[in-house]
């Protein structure tokens, strides 16, 4: 066991179905650091925060009173963090061994790391394709309409699909499901840019953090992510991810 704390932060809405097999899988597995797992009900109304509370009494249960998002409802622990490592984790994520510990044993012997990004998978273990250099018009437009698992050129380029996945190698985009942060370096970026309600915080935060830290994925260590895809499938969330994007080209300036 290690002589530090670890902290984790899930941030749900609407989510009493489906969480407590994420919360449960993360609390089970996570045995060879001390752990303190974090929820942030971003206003439910569903009864989430109530049964969290009943269910899993260990966790801490933060209740917003308004839904503000991702970045913002993640950044809501930022006071009460005391740990060496911060790990952002969505509500559909599932661990199947102790990833944490893994990440943490890497970050022990390299200081110089602030955020690691494991392999992704689905949950039949597939790995999904996932943008790893700094989003582009091109690379965005492709990931989106790109169906199937066959990779093209341009998808190979932005998922850096031709590295090694064997061992790590430096990224500037990680996905915003399982981010394992150096907790110095979460807050010393000052955690997430709250103009982004949901979508795209996450190339926003890995790119910041980049420019400070070394930012690698790390593709021995796999979770897997009950991908949903929101935004293909509501008009709404289809909305605030354009509106997402244009934000972050207007904040980094657009490349095609």
């Amino acid at each position: 066991m290690k002589d530090y704390t670890v902290s984790g932060c899930i941030v749900t809405y609407n989510n009493k179905d489906k969480i407590a097999q994420t919360i449960e899988s993360v609390l089970t597995m996570t045995q060879g650091v001390p752990f303190t797992l974090y929820v942030v009900d971003n206003a439910s109304t569903d009864g989430t925060a109530q049964y969290i509370k009943s269910a899993f009494p260990s966790v801490v249960v933060i209740e917003s009173e308004t839904n503000s998002g991702f970045g913002a409802g993640h950044n809501k622990v930022i006071p009460f963090l005391q740990s060496k490592y911060h790990v952002v984790i969505n509500p559909d994520i599932l661990l199947k061994d102790d990833v944490i510990t893994e990440l943490c044993d890497y970050a022990d012997a390299h200081a110089d790391v602030g955020l690691l990004s494991p392999q992704i998978r689905f949950e039949d273990g597939r790995v999904q394709q996932l943008g790893k250099r700094n989003p582009t018009v091109r690379y965005l437009g492709t990931h989106w309409f790109h169906k199937g698992d066959e990779p093209n050129k341009t998808m190979t380029e932005y998922c850096m699909l031709d590295m090694p996945q064997d061992q790590p190698f430096e990224i500037t985009n990680a996905t915003g499901c399982f981010m394992f942060f150096r907790t110095e370096a979460f807050l010393s970026l000052g955690g997430f840019d709250e103009r982004f309600f949901m979508y795209l915080e996450d190339c926003d935060i890995a790119r910041r953090a980049a420019k400070e830290y070394k930012v690698l994925h790390y593709p021995m260590a796999s979770v897997y992510h009950l991908w949903e895809r929101g935004s293909k499938k509501s008009k709404k969330l289809l909305l605030i991810h354009i509106k997402s994007i244009l934000l972050y080209f207007l904040k980094w300036g657009i490349r095609f």
